[in-house]
């Protein structure tokens, strides 16, 4: 575990190097570069910036259009907004003509804190995973955020960064290379199975370690891509270890939970706990606060652990 830096941080920094790189990457944004972190790409490549205003459909839409240009847009704001109130161009402007559109969206989930219900998104998973032809990132820590953006600028087709706005330990090493479409295990076990991705796979880890201190050992998976899931990998650990929890910081119905379920019982049933929001919106309170109102926590995790065991 190292330095505390927010995704959205990381994604910042990502997109000055992708600036130098390549000319052909623009970036927009709706009226809130400072928070997504995209002031910095403004200052440095202002001929490649677009502020499009508190205008969120229209970004999406004129981010379409650049891509048709044979430019490489990233297109931010807050999650909310993103893949809630420009959902109509998502889908028809980028999704449906699958077009090179990287859409970055920070501010995910209950984390956002005392915003409240209206601003924490936790159903951005389920709408751009049923896009069909949307990538959907999810990533754990600053290094794979860097990485993941650099991959998603080279792939050719449309892309959903999920970002958040709190600060999260470094748990990966700066040479990591993730890959899209690839889980990566951060632990070996046979007892069970957790699929944790975004902030939970931090909390993962740290439930697998308190359960090996009870004699549990616990395969660890950190699922940044969940679309398209490496559904290899998921078959490998249900088959192994005979039982599956997820873990992520979004409604438990359509998003990683419902991921990975799709895949289990199709190929290889065995019993599943959903560590997530149990069906509720958010509220307004300090991040850590409401990850224990919520169920996000190691503990929840260790706690489902040992419930799906004892259903083996």
């Amino acid at each position: 575990m190292g330095d505390k830096i927010a995704t959205r941080d990381a994604y910042g920094k990502a997109l000055l190097r992708l600036g130098a790189e390549n000319p052909d990457v623009v970036v927009l944004d709706a009226d809130l570069s400072k928070s997504t972190k995209t002031a910095g790409f403004a200052k440095e490549y202002p001929d490649r910036f677009f502020q499009m205003g508190i205008a969120e459909a229209d970004m999406i839409s004129t981010a379409a259009g650049l891509a048709t240009a044979g430019k490489i847009p990233f297109a931010s704001t807050f999650a909310v907004f993103a893949a809630g109130r420009a959902y109509d161009q998502v889908r028809n402007s980028v999704g449906y003509p699958h077009l090179n559109v990287k859409i970055a969206a920070t501010h995910a989930g209950i984390t956002v804190g005392e915003d409240g219900a209206s601003h924490q998104m936790i159903e951005d998973i389920t709408l751009m995973r049923a896009i069909p032809g949307m990538v959907v990132l999810s990533p754990a820590d600053a290094v794979e955020t860097e990485q993941l953006v650099y991959a998603a600028a080279r792939y050719q087709g449309p892309v959903y960064i999920r970002l958040g706005r709190e600060p999260l330990n470094v748990i990966f090493p700066t040479d990591y290379q993730p890959e899209i479409g690839k889980a990566v295990t951060l632990r070996e076990g046979d007892a069970a199975t957790v699929c944790a991705t975004g902030v939970m796979t931090e909390k993962a880890l740290i439930a697998a370690e308190q359960l090996a201190q009870a004699g549990i050992q616990i395969k660890v998976l950190n699922i940044h891509t969940i679309k398209p899931l490496d559904e290899a990998a998921i078959i490998v650990a249900a088959r192994a270890t005979g039982a599956i929890v997820t873990a992520e910081e979004h409604n438990f119905m359509g998003g990683l939970s419902g991921a990975v379920a799709e895949v289990v019982v199709r190929n290889a049933p065995v019993p599943m706990e959903f560590v997530a929001v149990q069906d509720r919106f958010g509220q307004s309170g300090k991040p850590a606060v409401l990850m224990e109102e919520y169920g996000l926590t190691a503990e929840a995790i260790v706690n489902a652990v040992k419930k799906v065991i004892d259903r083996k």
